[in-house]
């Protein structure tokens, strides 16, 4: 890997994050879902017990 020069590289890495932190969160925030989730249902449903005939 070639020796790079920390100073372009560093703009450009704090360049980028200002984007993801000032431009794409409001972008990502407004959209909205075409249809909203359905809650679950809280109660767990009730199983049998399984007899063992060889035990």
């Amino acid at each position: 890997m070639p020796q790079l020069a920390p100073a372009p590289w560093l703009a450009i890495l704090l360049f980028t994050w200002l984007i993801f932190l000032t431009i794409l969160p409001p972008k990502i925030l407004a959209y909205n879902l075409p249809n909203e989730p359905a809650s679950q249902t809280v109660t767990k449903p009730t199983t049998q017990p399984w007899s063992w005939p060889w035990h």
